[in-house]
């Protein structure tokens, strides 16, 4: 099956991000691929996987990196699906000097921006947009939200030894 999210990396440094994002899309069966490509260093190989990116049937493209975080508005630029940009964690600023490239993109070329290493986030968002068009994800969806809600209400009999706030203040 063709993959429907692709996972660019801006280096193999990036891979624990792509596996984090790997692990939500395989939990939705979506069908996904995860590739390195440097827009500094190979940018033609950026250049080409963006522009045929759509020809393979890839819907949404994750695209991961630190520092000046330049791959994810390449991509954008050379393709017209959903960019979603993950600023990578590390140099001396921690991952903010990548947020900042990605989040900070000029006019007429979007990038949607996760916070530092939101590689899950980034694939929960893919997910969402191929749910647009497909009922039987949007569902999954659902139950997974509900699951992560439930497991919220779950943990606040973890609260020992402080007062807790009573069940009915939830509206429970």
């Amino acid at each position: 099956m063709n993959p429907k999210v692709t996972i660019l990396l801006g280096s193999a440094s990036d891979l624990p991000v792509a596996r984090k994002a790997a692990e939500i899309l395989e939990e939705f069966s979506v069908p996904h691929e995860v590739g390195i490509a440097s827009a500094h260093r190979t940018p033609e190989d950026v250049r080409t996987l963006a522009e045929g990116a759509a020809a393979r049937g890839v819907r949404v493209i994750l695209a991961a990196a630190g520092l000046s975080a330049a791959l994810p508005g390449v991509v954008a630029a050379h393709t017209t699906l959903p960019v979603i940009g993950i600023p990578v964690a590390g140099g001396t600023l921690g991952g903010l000097d990548a947020l900042l490239s990605i989040a900070q993109m000029p006019p007429g070329v979007p990038v949607a921006c996760t916070g530092i290493d939101g590689a899950r986030n980034a694939a929960l968002l893919a997910v969402r947009i191929l749910a647009l068009e497909e009922p039987d994800l949007t569902e999954r969806y659902r139950a997974w939200a509900r699951r992560a809600a439930d497991s919220v209400v779950s943990s606040r009999s973890k609260v020992e030894g402080l007062p807790p706030i009573p069940g009915e203040a939830y509206g429970a």
